[in-house]
């Protein structure tokens, strides 16, 4: 009888955990996988049009909200990593190539032709993340002799102006990382002086920069003093009022201290700390709406319903970057080993 009844509870325990582990990973559906790619660029145009970009060269294309991927290694480019991608319809894209030569390209027929629209082969150039706003496309990239690499065009990426001699100077082992695309963001905040382009820096030093302004520049209360640590990802909530940053140390991805961080934009620059962080390192967060936020790195995907200050982890899976779709709900996520899952959350 005592046996049975051990039986009964092993079964029991067994069904919990299956339960459990089938919940935590219902929301994650993978779409794509096994591609020798890493892929850490992303840009979802709507629904059904999903851009990505990753190492070899890779591209990758869906028209019908992922259920097929149309994939194409760019020609002449088949060595380099495209870390960011920004995509406007199913036509017209954008990709960024990181070390040197660096190398921004564009496509107007769907990836079947790329030009060239930008190149800088100075020494130590490295570009680092993307941001587009209409026809406005702004290009951070690591520091050219002390300061901040910084680009920008105001016709879709067909010419670019850069301010690499006069932009912010960054501490000794300060950066960029170039892990998600992500560290760039606008700011619409109706309080003037917060109005602008923002961006995160890591490294030995971790801080929150205006892109544009050297006056607004704040240390960032995150984990810092290693190549492996500080920011990697901002994002600005749809009021303009708050933005979040994720990052840590992605060389211990498990450590929950010092990898998240709130933000008040206006009236003035105020951090709040989150009372459960996220679980882990991680590279990219985006906002859904002012309070639902959903971020990613290589040990989870987390999300959070209070505006950042709680997190719950909802899979242990591993992606470099998440993205909505700017006209639309969908949800994406993208990582190593050409890794592409759609969110699914739970109402």
């Amino acid at each position: 009888m005592q046996s049975y009844f051990k039986i009964f509870l092993v079964l029991i325990a067994i069904s919990v955990y299956s339960t459990t582990i089938a919940q935590s990973n219902h929301a994650i559906q993978i779409l794509e996988q096994g591609r020798k790619t890493s892929i850490r660029g992303m840009s979802v145009v709507s629904n059904q049009i999903i851009w990505v970009s990753g190492s070899g060269g890779s591209v990758g294309k869906s028209l019908d909200g992922g259920k097929s991927f149309q994939w194409m290694t760019v020609r002449g480019y088949e060595k380099r990593d495209f870390r960011d991608i920004e995509a406007y319809n199913q036509k017209t894209a954008i990709i960024m190539a990181i070390a040197e030569p660096a190398l921004i390209l564009k496509t107007v027929d769907g990836g079947e032709n790329w030009y060239k629209v930008f190149e800088d082969s100075t020494k130590g150039m490295f570009l680092d993340a993307m941001n587009a706003e209409a026809k406005t496309i702004q290009v951070i990239g690591d520091p050219i002799n002390g300061k901040a690499f910084f680009a920008m065009s105001n016709d879709l990426g067909e010419t670019w102006e850069t301010n690499k001699l006069d932009g912010i100077a960054l501490n000794d082992g300060e950066a960029f990382f170039a892990s998600s695309g992500t560290n760039l963001q606008i700011s619409q905040s109706s309080h003037t002086f917060k109005k602008g382009t923002f961006m995160v820096t890591g490294g030995k030093v971790s801080r929150l920069l205006n892109a544009r302004d050297q006056r607004d520049q704040y240390p960032l209360p995150l984990l810092q003093g290693k190549e492996s640590t500080g920011a990697n990802s901002i994002a600005v909530s749809p009021s303009g009022k708050q933005a979040f940053i994720v990052g840590g140390d992605f060389a211990k991805d498990t450590m929950r201290t010092g990898n998240a961080i709130g933000v008040n934009l206006e009236p003035s620059i105020q951090f709040i700390q989150p009372k459960t962080p996220p679980f882990g390192y991680r590279s990219s967060v985006i906002y859904l709406t002012n309070k639902i936020l959903v971020a990613c790195g290589t040990s989870g995907v987390d999300i959070s319903k209070d505006g950042g200050m709680h997190w719950e982890n909802i899979s242990s899976q591993s992606f470099h970057v998440v993205q909505k779709a700017k006209n639309g709900k969908a949800i994406f996520l993208a990582g190593g080993g050409g890794k592409i899952a759609k969110l699914n959350l739970n109402p």
